[in-house]
This record gives C-alpha cells, structure tokens and sequence, in this order.
C-alpha cells in the first residue's frame, strides 16, 4: 500500500476539527450553566443533605425567578403533596392547569397530578371529576386506578366492580380476588336489607369469578344457617378446607356450633381435630380446646393442652393448658397465679398483622383499614417477640 504524503495533512486537520467541537460544547455549557439561576443549584445541594424546607424555598425563588420552569413547578407540586402541604400542592397544579400555553400532554400531566393533590386532601368528589376526563388519555390505567380507590373509599361497589373489569380489560394485574370481595360487600348489604334472594346471587358472583374467594363461602355458610339449615352451612364452611386451609379459624367455632344444634358436637370436635393434624395452628386449637372443656371435662382439655404444647410449644398453647390445670378444685395457688399472668401476656401480644403495611389489631378484618388492603391481614394470631 503506497504512502502519499498529503495525508500527513489530514491528521492535524482532525485534531483542530476535534478541538473546535469541544470548545463549542464548553461555551455552550457555560453559557446555559449561567442561565440557570444559582437558587437551582443551591435547592439541589439542600436536598442531597436532607433539608427539604429549604430546597423548598431555594426552589420557589427559581420558579419565581423564571415562570416557565415547568418541571420545577411539577416537582415542587409533588413535594408539598407528599410533605401534607396540600393547599400549596393544589395551588401549584392548578396554575398550571390554567396557563393557556401549555401543550396538550402537559396539560393532562397537570392535571393528573391535580387529581392526585385532591385524592390526598379527601376531595373525592373533585378528585373523581378529574380521574373521569382522563379515563381515555395517557394517563388512563392511573386515572381508573384512582377512581377504584375512591369507589372502594365511598363504599360504591356496583362502580368499583366495573373499574375493576376494565382494568382486567387493559391488562392491569388480576382484579379477581379484590372484586370477589366488592361482591361480598353488596351481599352484606342485601343480608341487612334481608333480601336474601339478592345476597345469593352476589355470593355466586364472588365465587365464579374466583373460586377460592374463602368469604365468600363463609357467608354462604352463614345465610345458611340463618334459615336453620346447618348441614348446608357445614358443607359451605368445609369447602374453605380447599380453598385456603389457613381460614380454616374463622369458621371454626361456627362449624363446632351447628354440629351442636344438629345434635352432634363430638362429630364438630373430631373435625377440628383433623385439621389440627394436618394444619397446626394456635387459634385453631384454642376453639377446639374450650369445645372439649365444654363438652367433656377439663381433664380431657388439659390432656389435648399437654399433648398440643408438646407439638407446638407457645403461649396460648401454655395458656389454655394452664386454664385447664388451674380449673379443678384444689389447684396450687402457685399454678393459678402462673396461669394469670400468662394469660394476661398473651392478651397483650396476641394480634392480627396485615403483610402489606403492617397493621396490628386485636381483632381479624378482610380489609386492612389502614391500608386498605384485600386478605392483607393473616387471619392467624401472631405472638410478638
């Protein structure tokens, strides 16, 4: 290959082309470097170190300084939101909102988050008008995700129920198991009514649309038994065996109870006893435990007591089978004591918990009421350490 000695001239040619380019870049930097105001600057170094109430006001001398910083704007709309300061989050969002020469999707931008702002403060009314015209936007699957928190906050099930089919529709993740709770609800609702025609009808509802919706078989159970008929109730309640065995305790003192109006308790005891063998659990065996002090003797339920506390060591185990030693006459006054306080202890930590949030209560709910959320609550009593 021959060497021409012309293109010796070519290397420095791009060495000067490469040096000019970067010195274009420089300028440019500097130059838009001292556009930006140094409050910006100063606001960015209050938040690396954690000082949002000033970054706050560092930010809003910027956006006075320069009206048209609109992402600052949005920025500083989502910290007042999310600090609770909703009267300047709203304000903020609304201005925006109203400035004609803003683009369409800024626009629909501004106003999702103004939704957002009166969803916070409790303005539901206000927030649903504005989560409705963007249900057809790009903001849509947010936009009906809002409007199902808000139909589930005002207890509107029947308007819950169809956001929730049109999310399935868009491909948000599985509604089933929330909306078989939506129908719960109205089959709560016509139980009060004591239209029980209605109440049916819903509860099929919640079944085919998820089969293991376990509430939905526990007051299948309990319309059943209103009516007197205990062999259906029992076949409703038993079903939750399939469906998710760890529900099995919030239906177990129902099953003891109508195998005792049928005449049958012994048949109730030995079924808890059976699930018990394949499905340890404290709570369980505490209502199998007073059924057999009440059907047999307390020296039958202190046998049950010693032999679960060897299988599962705990305080409510020790607490039953303390209950049971302490219950026969001429028991040792240092039992007894023993017994109080354990009994005691256990009243104290003992509680439900809800996995997502984790809220603690002394009582079991479907619905998390701080979270909100569906079968979010264990409906097994843990012990805290």
């Amino acid at each position: 290959m021959e060497f021409e000695t012309w293109q010796l001239l070519v290397i420095p040619l791009f060495f000067a082309l490469g040096w000019l380019a970067a010195r274009i870049d420089i300028h440019q930097v500097v130059k838009e470097s001292r556009v930006v105001p140094t409050s910006y600057f100063r606001g960015l170094n209050y938040l690396l170190n954690e000082q949002p109430d000033q970054a706050i006001e560092a930010f809003l001398e910027v956006a006075r300084l320069d009206p048209d910083t609109l992402e600052l704007h949005f920025a500083l709309g989502a910290l007042f939101r999310r600090r609770g300061e909703l009267e300047r989050a709203i304000r903020i969002h609304q201005n925006l909102v109203d400035r004609s020469n803003l683009k369409q999707d800024q626009r629909l931008k501004a106003l999702y988050e103004l939704g957002q702002d009166f969803l916070k403060a409790g303005l539901l009314d206000r927030a649903e008008d504005i989560f409705k015209k963007l249900e057809a936007g790009p903001h849509a699957l947010d936009a009906l995700r809002n409007l199902l928190d808000i139909y589930v906050l005002e207890k509107d099930w029947q308007q819950a129920i169809a956001i929730a089919e049109r999310l399935e529709k868009m491909g948000s993740p599985c509604q089933k198991a929330d909306t078989a709770h939506y129908y719960c609800e109205l089959a709560l609702n016509e139980m009060l009514r004591k239209d029980m025609d209605a109440a049916h009808r819903h509860l099929d509802q919640a079944l085919n649309i998820n089969r293991k919706a376990v509430r939905a078989s526990q007051l299948q159970g309990d319309l059943a038994a209103q009516v007197g008929d205990d062999e259906t109730a029992i076949g409703h309640w038993r079903r939750i065996e399939q469906q998710n065995v760890t529900y099995l305790p919030v239906v177990a003192e129902r099953l003891l109870n109508a195998y005792r109006r049928l005449g049958r308790p012994l048949e109730g005891v030995e079924l808890l006893k059976s699930y018990l063998s394949r499905q340890p659990s404290a709570d369980l065996f505490h209502i199998l435990f007073n059924s057999v002090a009440e059907n047999h003797d307390w020296t039958a339920a202190e046998r049950l007591a010693g032999e679960a506390l060897k299988r599962q060591p705990g305080l409510r185990v020790l607490d039953d089978y303390l209950q049971a030693r302490t219950a026969g006459v001429g028991a040792d006054l240092e039992i007894k004591m023993t017994q109080d306080l354990v009994h005691r202890q256990v009243s104290r930590i003992a509680y439900y918990q809800c996995v997502h949030c984790g809220f603690k209560a002394h009582q079991f709910f479907w619905q998390c009421p701080a979270c909100a959320a569906w079968d979010g609550i264990a409906p097994e009593r843990k012990e805290s350490e």
